[in-house]
């Protein structure tokens, strides 16, 4: 049934004004308005699917990471990223970072920030 489909995925934000500077200017995505005025954003990422992002005046921020972005270097994404104001989630326990908020754990070395909503992206090493 869905064999051929191009599925996508989306969450919700508190704000999407502050949503789409998040996600065009500090992360540098393409962002798109919702077609015929609808309440929505659409991420443009480049050799993925479009993620859409939809205002709920109740929304509660995923305690999951809903994004993650693929990158060459962590250090260098978190450096510039860190540079552009970002906050990386600091952990301890069974997932600990380091100071610039790395996890060099089993698996790949991946750091955790929030959007304006508080949903949790991530970079990860590739």
């Amino acid at each position: 049934m869905f064999k051929n489909t191009k599925a996508f995925s989306g969450f919700s934000v508190s704000d999407l004004k502050a949503a789409k500077t998040f996600y065009e200017d500090t992360l540098g995505l393409n962002v798109k308005d919702g077609d015929d005025g609808m309440p929505v954003l659409e991420l443009q990422i480049e050799g993925s699917n479009n993620v859409l992002l939809y205002e709920k005046p109740n929304h509660e921020p995923a305690t999951y990471t809903v994004l993650n972005f693929p990158v060459d270097n962590i250090e260098k994404a978190v450096d510039e990223l860190t540079a552009k104001g970002v906050k990386f989630l600091q952990y301890e326990g069974d997932i600990k970072t380091d100071e610039k908020g790395i996890s060099h754990n089993d698996g790949p070395l991946i750091a955790w920030f929030e959007d304006p909503a508080g949903n949790i992206l991530s970079v990860l090493e590739v």
